[in-house]
């Protein structure tokens, strides 16, 4: 009965927490700018006038910022300025400066109350502080949020008006113009312990629903999406901002913290979630010193004090040490990512080798101790941690060794399966002369299709850093000297370029009749590469790539072939038919050089050019699905 005797007054609470929230300032009804005045005083005015400071004058000033409606509706901040005169013997006609500062505006602006003094019916009054003004003062210049200053004679005031998040709640929809958000209540459900946030059913809006919750005023609000919180995490800290998610137009919040009064149950939710890490360290000064963050959902009153732990039957005791008591500070508490609040400490100059701990003791409760982490355990529970990591190591490597031969079946059939064919053959494949980028686009497709059925292929477009530190003649007799054993094939890409660097071949080999000999001599050769480039030096000359050079060194070795009758096993010529292979002055046919050769055109002819190469020169009969030209 007790328990539902608390929830159920606790509820009632939260209600008029955040009805109230609202009526923290006073509303008054408001028509003109308007000056009252006590008894003993009449003709009261009040008009604008200069500044000027009167240096003392009799009089206490009190200043307080109120919200001045028109008929209870269309509520504005307004300042309420009550003066409590002590008139001097036989004074009647008299008048006061007021003036007040906006320190955002910069500007300052004076009032002067006139009024008159009646010193008969200020007779036998009991005391001076009966006879007061009252000066209602509704400005543009005051709004809310904003810093007033105000000077009566060398008396000075400085409020500040609340914005108007903190004045806006359930009860000033509709009263105060700026407000414009949703109402809610807290109510507490008791068979699902947790506290369940509803909005106002009538607070009908267009923008979408936003809730944040913070822990202390001054905390930061982390947006939750759920309505709901847990009663063991509800504390008197807790707080709630409500809004409408305009976009980019300010929107305004209510903003309420329903559980401000320290029942027993929520204080009891405070010390439950209490926790205090503790730490040994060492000062400059070479003291012993035992450092601690105390960590809480709100800041509480406590104090924390060091403490020596007992041994043996006495281990659940904790002993003071004398003279360290500490109290937590109110300006030290700092926010973690948590939302939760931290305090730091330290207890400086306590005894070296004692088993020190931490306990704290607030209104009603005493938590602790709270002792530092043992190092002798950690450095055990890392051993245990590196023999258990040695002992699996140790368990792999065995498992390996007898997995070793499995392992390496499955690899190899995993590799079959994956690269599917064996190694096919070798093929060298030459680019043309000339320079064309969609040419030697269709050569790489050429070679990457190659390799793609099972060829290992070698192409003088891939191959720049070779061909640069050999030369044109020995990269390309290094591609071709293993013919017998792995059965290379070196196939032209015949083009316009191509076709007529062939006829200027012929052209030069016959007008140098003894230099062609040397140089089919020098392919013969199997050392013959290096002597070859320096004796073909004039065949080769104006050319303008090394690709160029190869393409001309190709031509050599094909003339040595024909010579040897076997030019149509080594060599055959692709002719990519999206391009001509044939220049228009030419009125011959297939250049000498060329004729005897496969060829096939693509893409047309691509299965015949893979038949071909998988098949491997057979004697006249090669060259199936191509041509001799």
């Amino acid at each position: 009965m007790k328990a539902m005797f608390l929830w159920w007054s606790l509820a009632i609470l939260l209600l008029i927490q955040i009805v109230a929230s609202a009526l923290e300032l006073e509303m008054l009804d408001y028509k003109s700018e308007h000056f009252t005045c006590s008894k003993g005083i009449s003709n009261c005015t009040v008009k604008a006038g200069a500044v000027v400071l009167i240096p003392e004058c009799p009089v206490d000033l009190e200043v307080q910022p109120v919200l001045c409606c028109r008929q209870g509706t269309a509520c504005r901040p307004c300042l309420h300025i009550h003066l409590d005169i002590q008139p001097r013997n036989h004074q009647t006609a008299s008048y006061m400066h007021v003036c007040y500062n906006v320190p955002e505006l910069g500007m300052e602006i004076c009032k002067i109350l006139e009024f008159t003094v009646i010193p008969a019916a200020l007779d036998g009054q009991a005391t001076s502080k009966q006879a007061w003004l009252s000066l209602l003062l509704k400005d543009n210049a005051v709004s809310f949020n904003s810093q007033v200053t105000v000077y009566v004679c060398s008396h000075h005031s400085k409020v500040v008006l609340p914005s108007v998040d903190e004045v806006c709640s359930s009860a000033a929809q509709g009263v105060v113009e700026e407000c414009d958000i949703p109402s809610f209540s807290a109510l507490i459900d008791q068979e699902s312990h947790e506290v369940r946030l509803q909005v106002n059913k009538a607070d009908d809006s267009p923008y979408p629903l936003e809730m944040c919750l913070q822990h202390e005023v001054n905390g930061v609000c982390r947006t939750c999406k759920e309505s709901t919180v847990p009663l063991h995490s509800v504390t008197p800290c807790m707080c709630f901002q409500v809004w409408w998610n305009k976009g980019d137009e300010r929107s305004h919040r209510s903003i309420s913290c329903p559980f401000r009064n320290h029942t027993e149950l929520l204080q009891r939710n405070v010390w439950e979630n209490v926790s205090v890490s503790v730490v040994q360290g060492q000062m400059n000064s070479g003291g012993a010193m035992l450092s601690w963050n105390l960590t809480a959902p709100c800041r509480v009153e406590a104090e924390v004090w060091p403490c020596q732990k007992g041994a043996g039957l006495d281990m659940d005791r904790c002993t003071e040490l004398v003279a360290f008591r500490q109290r937590l500070s109110d300006d030290i508490w700092r926010e973690n990512s948590r939302g939760h609040w931290l305090m730091p400490g330290v207890f400086e100059d306590v005894v070296l080798g004692l088993d020190l701990c931490v306990m704290v003791k607030g209104k009603n409760s005493e938590l602790g101790p709270f002792c530092p982490i043992d190092s002798s355990w950690w450095h055990w529970r890392w051993s245990l941690l590196v023999l258990l990591s040695l002992m699996l190591a140790v368990l792999a490597a065995i498992c390996l060794y007898f997995l070793h031969g499995k392992l390496k079946r499955w690899a190899w059939e995993w590799y079959q399966k994956e690269c599917g064919r064996p190694n096919r053959g070798h093929i060298v494949l030459l680019s043309p002369p000339d320079v064309d980028g969609s040419v030697s686009e269709l050569v790489c497709e050429l070679g990457s299709s190659l390799c793609a059925q099972g060829f290992s292929v070698s192409v003088d477009l891939w191959s720049r850093a070779e061909l640069c530190s050999l030369g044109p003649l020995p990269w390309l007799h290094s591609q071709l000297q293993h013919l017998d054993s792995q059965g290379i094939r070196a196939i032209l890409v015949l083009t316009q370029a191509a076709w007529e660097r062939a006829e200027d071949w012929v052209r030069q080999w016959d007008q140098q009749g003894q230099q062609g000999k040397d140089i089919v001599q020098g392919v013969e050769k199997e050392e013959g590469g290096e002597e070859m480039e320096g004796e073909d030096n004039g065949l080769l000359q104006g050319l303008s790539s090394p690709y160029a050079d190869v393409f001309s060194a190709a031509l050599s070795c094909i003339k040595a072939e024909h010579k040897l009758g076997c030019a149509g096993e080594r060599f055959l010529l692709v002719h990519f038919e999206a391009h001509s292979a044939k220049p228009p002055s030419s009125e011959r046919g297939l250049p000498e050089l060329f004729q005897g050769l496969p060829m096939f055109h693509l893409p047309s002819q691509s299965q015949g050019l893979l038949a071909e190469l998988a098949m491997g020169p057979t004697g006249p009969e090669a060259g199936i699905g191509g041509h001799r030209v």
